[in-house]
This record gives structure tokens, sequence and C-alpha cells, in this order.
């Protein structure tokens, strides 16, 4: 009795200090909160790898011609389009696995049992689909990132996809026993030798491998989920930039440098004497030719009233707006006893200014 509470003391004992030592290993990334353990669990795996497997996979290249290594790799390939196509029933994608059927049934019998890829030959593409992916598929998010030991990197959601899909591996109910390790073993060989000269590139591009391979692990699973075209990644998405408001607030009227046109006119809101003074004021400066004492003439103080000369009362019918005097008209203004004939220009349509109607209203 008392060995057998020892017994269960020690395996809590260990559950409980792995909590805490993950749980004290807790980085900034939200993406791999264990980065301190997968780093020590990638670097046990890299030594792995160049002690046994890389050696093994590397005479394996060596020995088997490319054709060999070929067909090796078609008949795995086939095995798993079952796994493929299960996955692709749970995913609701009933065509892509009515397809991937048509795959494993030319390939097993026009390709000797998957030797020779003859359906990808004739067109019919291939998927790659597991229980990982199906979760995904249905909205599951993937969870902190794991380097697993000797299998490399997963995640939380990952890990347990891999379990239902060793499940669902043809070659685990390969019996005798010895056969299935076998073939498990030239599986893991063919395809580390099919990345030989991926981890070369790794290992000489890349910065920080473990960080290139967590981040390139990833975007892939991402990338398979959603069959090649994932949804924008909001963490990796730029703020939207700022509206410009390249105007500045527009003013109630226009400023100096907007061309009002012709015959315009400007309503101030000003009082009747300052506008009467400066319909007098213009008057006066058209007469004389001058037109920089305008500007002065229009102060805040309002000027004395003054009457008009009687050639402006008697001939004001023939202002207009909008044009320029001529020569002959400002020589007309010059002379008081002459009356000035401003409407002479036959081709100029003469119209009354609102300063003028404003005049006649005003005086009787």
């Amino acid at each position: 009795m008392a060995s057998t509470r020892k017994r269960r003391k020690v395996p809590l004992a260990c559950i409980s200090l792995s909590i805490v030592l993950l749980g004290g290993c807790a980085t900034n990334n939200p993406r791999d909160p264990f980065e301190p353990v997968n780093r020590g669990i990638y670097q046990f795996n890299e030594g792995v790898d160049k002690a046994i497997l890389k050696p093994v996979a590397q005479a394996y290249r060596a020995v088997l011609p490319q054709f060999v290594r070929s067909s090796v790799s078609n008949f795995f390939s086939n095995i798993n389009d079952v796994a493929v196509v299960f996955n692709n029933l749970l995913q609701g994608k009933f065509t892509t696995a009515y397809s991937d059927f048509g795959r494993i049934a030319i390939n097993t019998t026009l390709g000797l049992g998957g030797l020779f890829d003859v359906a990808s030959e004739a067109g019919i593409e291939k998927h790659e689909e597991d229980f990982g992916q199906t979760l995904g598929w249905w909205g599951i998010e993937d969870g902190p990132f794991l380097m697993l030991p000797l299998l490399g990197p997963s995640t939380v959601r990952d890990g347990v996809g891999r379990f239902v899909d060793y499940k669902t591996d043809l070659v685990t109910y390969v019996y005798p026993y010895n056969v299935r390790n076998i073939m498990w073993g030239t599986r893991l060989v063919n395809r580390r030798s099919e990345l030989l000269d991926a981890s070369t590139v790794l290992q000489t591009a890349a910065l920080d491998p473990y960080e290139f391979v967590r981040d390139a692990y990833l975007q892939r699973r991402r990338n398979l989920i959603y069959d090649g075209s994932p949804p924008p990644d909001k963490e990796f998405m730029d703020p939207p930039p700022a509206p410009k408001n390249t105007r500045g607030p527009q003013a109630p009227f226009p400023t100096a440098a907007e061309s009002t046109g012709a015959g315009s006119t400007l309503v101030s809101g000003e009082e009747r004497a300052p506008v009467r003074s400066a319909l007098l004021s213009e008057s006066q400066t058209v007469a004389s030719g001058s037109s920089d004492s305008v500007p002065a003439a229009r102060s805040n103080a309002p000027a004395p009233r003054q009457s008009p000369p009687a050639w402006f009362k008697r001939e004001s019918s023939g202002w207009y707006s909008g044009e320029s005097l001529t020569p002959a008209e400002l020589d007309a203004l010059e002379q008081p006893q002459q009356q000035p004939t401003l409407a002479a220009a036959p081709d100029k349509q003469r119209q009354h200014s609102t300063l003028v109607r404003l005049w006649r209203s005003l005086i009787p």
C-alpha cells in the first residue's frame, strides 16, 4: 500500500515540476510562450540529426539512384492519400475527396502499387491534408508553438492531430511489427534525404535557424489550412494610414487668390453709409484714373456724405460692370461738362452694376 502511494506521488511531482518550469519560461512572444524550452529541444533534435539521421540520409542518397528514391517517395505518398481522403471528407470537400480517391485507384493499379505517380502525369492534382488541418478548418486555434523531441515543429492543435494521423496511417497496421518498423525507418530516411538541400540553405542563410523554422512552419500550416488563400493576418497588418487633409477649412467667402469672375458682387453686410461713401470713392478713383487710393478710401470710419456729379445722375444708365474703361472713356470722365458715352462699343453687352443700382435706389 505504501509503495503504491509512493508511485503515485512521483508522477504527480514530475507533472507539477514541468508545469512550473514551463510557466517560468514564458516569453513575450504570444505564438511561442515556451521558447526557451523549445530552443533546448531544437538543439537536441539538431544533435541527433547531425549524429545519426543526416549521415544515414546522405549515404542513402549516395547509394540509391534518383528513380529508386522517387519510387519510394511515390509509394509512401500513395499510402498517405488514404488519410488525405479521410480528412477531405471530414472538412466537407467532397469534390477534392473524389479526386484524391481517383489518384489512389490510378496509382495503385496503373502505377504498380504506387511506385509510379501516373495520376499526376494525367493531370490529377495532389492535395495535402491531415487531422491538424481539419481541426483548423473548423475554427480551432493552433495554440502555442511546440518543438517535439525527434518529431520536430508542431503546435498544440497539430500535436493532437498527429495522434489521429497515426491511427489513420496504413503503415500502423502492417504486420509483423518488424516490417512495419522497417517501413517507418525507410520513410523517415527518405524524407530526410529530400530535405538535405533545404537544411544546407537553412544553416548558411538563416541568422537564427530556430526562429526561421518556427515562422516557416506556422506560415506553411496556415497556408495549408486555407488551401493556399489565407486571410490577412491581423498581427502582421499595418495600421491604416490617417487621412490627409490637404485642404484647409473652407472660408465662407472667396479669398483674394480665388477668382470671382466678371461682374460678381460680394455682400459684406455693412451699413448703408459706408457703402455709399465707398461708391463715391470708387467714382472719384475712376475719374482720376488711379487705383491706389481705393484701399485707403475703404476705412472703417464713414466718409462725409457728398453729392454725386450731375452727369453721374443723368447718365447712370450707361454704367456697366465687369469691363475696364477705354482711354476715350477716361478722357470723357476728365471733362465734367461733357457727358460720357460709356456704352459706345456696340460689340459689348452693357449691364448695370449692383453698386449703381443701389445708388439709384438711394438717391431720389
